[in-house]
C-alpha cells in the first residue's frame, strides 16, 4: 500500500478513537464511530481478494446497522430527557436499544456472527486492529453507559457470549476463527461484569488486548493461518513457541498467569453480589474455551512435522516485532495483584 494512503488511515483511525473516547455528546461520539468504520474497510480491502472484499461488505453492514441504532436511540433520549450528554442519566428505552447497538459493534453474542466470518477473511495484521483497537471506541462507550444499563440484559448476553464462544471455538481449524470466538468469550465476561463493577470490565478489557496482541503477533511471526501449521513451528523457533503455549494458558485463564487474575476478580465480584450460581456457570462454560486452547497448546508443543534433516540446528527465522515486551506482562503480571488493584 502506498505509504501516503497507509499514514491517512492510520491516522483516520487513532482520529476516530480519540473522538469517541473525548466526546460528551451522543452526535460526535457516533461520527468518531463512523471514521473508525470507514478507516479500517480500505485495511480489509487492500488484497483485492473475493474473501476480503466479502469480509468488508459484512463488517460495513454490520456496522452500519449498529450506528444507525445508536443514532436512532441517541435521538430517541433527546426527545425524551431533552439532552444529548453521554455522562447523564439515559431513559430506559434508549438504554436498552444503546446497549444492544453496542454489542453489535463489539460482537457479544447473540450478535457475533459477523465477528468470526469477518476476521476469517483478513489478514493477520488487520485482524488484530479489528480485534484490538476497533474494539476500544465501543466499549468505552458501554463502559459510561454502565449506571443506565439493564442488569438482566448483561447478565444474559454476557453468558450467551461465554458459551457460544467456548463452543463455537472446539470444532475450528483456522486459527483466525479460533481467535474471534476467543475475542466472543472474553468479551461475555467484560459485558457480565459491566454493571456490578466497570472498573472490572476496564481492566479485563486491558489485559485482554495485551494477550490478544501477543498470539496474534506471534501467529504473524510464525505465519501460521491454521492449526496444521503451527507443527512446524517448533523446529523455527523453540523459545518464541514456548512462550507462546504459557500466552495461550494465560488467555484460557489458567493459574499462575496473568488471565487468570480478571476471572477470578470477576468470579469474586459475582459472589459478593449473590450471584454465586452465575458465577458457578460461567465459569464451567470457561471450559468450552480451555478445550480449543489446549488443542492449540498440544499442536504446537507434541506435534512436529515430519523432518528429513539429520542436523540438530534450528532455522535461520529472524524476528521482527519485539514480541518479548508483550509476552513478560501477558504471562507474569499476577504477583503484582495488590498494585493494580491500588490502580483500580
Amino acid at each position: 500500500m502506498n505509504p501516503y494512503a497507509s499514514t491517512i488511515i492510520i491516522s483516520s483511525l487513532a482520529l476516530g478513537t480519540i473522538t469517541t473516547l473525548s466526546s460528551y455528546h451522543w452526535i460526535l461520539a457516533w461520527v468518531g464511530l463512523e471514521i473508525n468504520t470507514l478507516a479500517i474497510i480500505p485495511l480489509m480491502t487492500k488484497t483485492p481478494h473475493p474473501r476480503a472484499i466479502e469480509a468488508a461488505t459484512k463488517y460495513f453492514l454490520t456496522q452500519a446497522a449498529a450506528s444507525a441504532l445508536i443514532l436512532f436511540s441517541s435521538t430517541l433520549n433527546a426527545w425524551l430527557a431533552g439532552e444529548w450528554a453521554i455522562n447523564n442519566s439515559i431513559c430506559f428505552p434508549s438504554a436498552i436499544l444503546l446497549s444492544i447497538a453496542l454489542a453489535m459493534k463489539l460482537g457479544v453474542a447473540p450478535f457475533h456472527f459477523w465477528l468470526p466470518e469477518v476476521l476469517q477473511g483478513l489478514t493477520l495484521q488487520t485482524g488484530l486492529i479489528l480485534s484490538t483497537w476497533q474494539k476500544i471506541a465501543p466499549m468505552m462507550l458501554l463502559i459510561q453507559l454502565s449506571q443506565s444499563i439493564n442488569l438482566n440484559l448483561m447478565l444474559t448476553l454476557g453468558l450467551l457470549s461465554t458459551v457460544i464462544g467456548g463452543w463455537g471455538g472446539i470444532n475450528q481449524t483456522q486459527i483466525r476463527k479460533l481467535l474471534a470466538f476467543s475475542s466472543i468469550a472474553h468479551l461475555g465476561w467484560m459485558v457480565a461484569i459491566l454493571k456490578i463493577s466497570p472498573q472490572l470490565t476496564l481492566f479485563n478489557f486491558t489485559l485482554y488486548i495485551l494477550m490478544t496482541s501477543t498470539l496474534f503477533i506471534t501467529f504473524l511471526n510464525l505465519n501460521a493461518k491454521n492449526i496444521s501449521e503451527l507443527s512446524t513451528s517448533w523446529s523455527k523457533t523453540p523459545t518464541m513457541t514456548a512462550l507462546s503455549l504459557l500466552a495461550l494458558l494465560s488467555l484460557s485463564g489458567l493459574p499462575p498467569l496473568t488471565g487468570f487474575l480478571p476471572k477470578w476478580m470477576i468470579a469474586q465480584e459475582m459472589i459478593k453480589q449473590d450471584l454465586t450460581m452465575f458465577a458457578l456457570v460461567i465459569l464451567l462454560s470457561t471450559l468450552l474455551s480451555l478445550f480449543f486452547y489446549l488443542r492449540l497448546t498440544y499442536t504446537m508443543s507434541l506435534t512436529l512435522s515430519p523432518n528429513s534433516i539429520n542436523s540438530s540446528s534450528t532455522w535461520l527465522y529472524p524476528q521482527k516485532t519485539p514480541i518479548a515486551t508483550l509476552i513478560i506482562p501477558s504471562l507474569m503480571l499476577l504477583p503484582i495483584t495488590p498494585t493494580l488493584l491500588s490502580l483500580m
